[in-house]
């Protein structure tokens, strides 16, 4: 009977065994699969070759900005993204983490009637690769963004934006949990 009982868990651990392994397989292939979006908010600059750089945002009649160099805000402050159904559109509605709020509340605060210049790289179909990047918009600051949600009008067609929503929120899920393992 002891003999009988080892087997059978013996060949119990084997099944759970390559049950688990074909789990973890199909875990890393869906992963494989996900979309996965950049996102960085720069603040308009005047220009200054060491501090700045100009970027042209909008593909039909494109228009110059100075930027700073770097974003103040990135992929990483993103706790969600949406499309929204607008009057006449959609629009991409982000919102940032508390760091992000932070940061987003002091640049609207102090840059009033400057504009936010937003670039993104994403997944879009139909080969689901990283595009090399794009400026999406550049909204004016009119008012100071305190609750952390930036809402703008992108230089996309719907499917893109729901691409790129779809990736930033596959990216800050994995920040998340990497956030909770720490």
């Amino acid at each position: 009977m002891k003999f009988c009982v080892s087997r059978f868990n013996v060949n119990l651990v084997l099944t759970l065994g390559v049950g688990l392994l074909t789990a973890c397989h199909s875990l890393k292939e869906s992963q494989k699969k996900e979309a996965v979006s950049t996102f960085q908010v720069f603040i308009e600059t005047r220009r200054d070759p060491d501090r700045s750089q100009t970027v042209r945002v909008g593909r039909d009649q494109p228009i110059s900005f100075s930027i700073e160099k770097a974003p103040f805000v990135s992929e990483k402050n993103v706790k969600e993204a949406k499309v929204v159904t607008e009057v006449g559109g959609f629009a991409l509605q982000v919102q940032l983490d508390r760091p992000g709020s932070w940061l987003l509340e002091q640049y609207t605060t102090a840059n009033h009637g400057k504009h936010l210049v937003i670039f993104s790289q994403f997944s879009a179909p139909p080969d689901e690769t990283l595009n090399e990047g794009r400026w999406l918009a550049a909204p004016r600051i009119t008012l100071n963004i305190t609750n952390g949600l930036l809402s703008f009008t992108a230089d996309v067609t719907r499917a893109e934006a729901d691409h790129l929503a779809l990736g930033l929120n596959h990216v800050a899920k994995h920040a998340q949990d990497d956030s909770i393992i720490q």
